[in-house]
């Protein structure tokens, strides 16, 4: 049998000694380091760095930024921390003009609200004022949502809602460059033709159509215009096909 090292125990008691106060040391360390920052939490909250700094809002062009802030019910006297992206985003889609919503919570206290309107396909004529609606087919008529000056189509003479929902229908599908092309959208029904509709369009021209089939037919518009001599005004037939009549027609001898 060979020789076993013999480890002597005075000369082990030194080691043990220093593993000893090491662990010692970083226990201590943790401490101190959970102490302060324990006082550095308790005088984050405590400190304005904790309340909501700024709210903003973008995406809005109808529904104003204080509305939104208003319907998402937070302050800058609210703890960041206790502001709740869910409880605001159900707040604010209750909006009939709101489609959509999200909130962010960016560090140290500020509060993000996106929101995506819901689209204004044109204006109901009423006694001088004209009143929203919405491209899902829900009107304003709430005094304080009508406007002077319309951003989309003026529907005139319409007193069949089921007329205006499939007007609607046909407008949402339109491109954005035809449908902004149109300034207002008159129901002139004849006894042929219940659903016959004259367009009175940004350019000078004046459309004779029907509902049915409309954005398809419309589609056109455009490429029917550039052949067309701008400086002669007239009406642009769309019912059957297409065809021009300028208003002043030339007379023969």
């Amino acid at each position: 049998m060979g020789k076993e090292k013999v480890v002597v125990l005075e000369d082990r008691v030194p080691k043990l000694k220093q593993q000893r106060k090491q662990k010692v040391n970083r226990r201590l360390i943790y401490y101190i380091l959970f102490f302060f920052l324990m006082i550095i939490t308790i005088v984050y909250f405590q400190s304005p760095l904790s309340k909501v700094s700024s709210i903003s809002v973008s995406g809005n062009h109808h529904v104003s930024t204080e509305e939104i802030i208003d319907l998402s019910g937070i302050s800058t006297k609210n703890s960041f921390w206790s502001v709740n992206e869910n409880s605001i985003t159900q707040s604010i889609s209750a909006h009939e003009e709101i489609a959509d919503v999200s909130v962010q919570k960016q560090f140290p206290n500020k509060v993000l609200i996106l929101v995506t309107e819901t689209k204004r396909i044109g204006y109901m004529l009423n006694e001088s004022r004209f009143y929203p609606i919405l491209e899902n087919g829900k009107s304003l008529t709430d005094e304080k949502q009508s406007v002077s000056s319309p951003d989309a189509p003026v529907f005139v003479n319409w007193s069949n809602s089921d007329d205006v929902d499939k007007m609607i229908e046909e407008l949402v599908q339109l491109s954005d460059e035809v449908s902004n092309s149109i300034s207002e959208i008159h129901h002139t029904p004849t006894p042929s033709d219940p659903l016959h509709i004259t367009l009175y369009m940004n350019d000078g021209f004046e459309v004779s159509g029907t509902i049915t089939n409309f954005s398809r037919k419309m589609a056109f518009y455009p490429s029917i215009v550039n052949h067309l001599d701008p400086s002669v005004k007239g009406i642009i037939d769309i019912e059957v096909g297409s065809f021009f009549s300028p208003y002043n027609q030339p007379e023969e001898e």
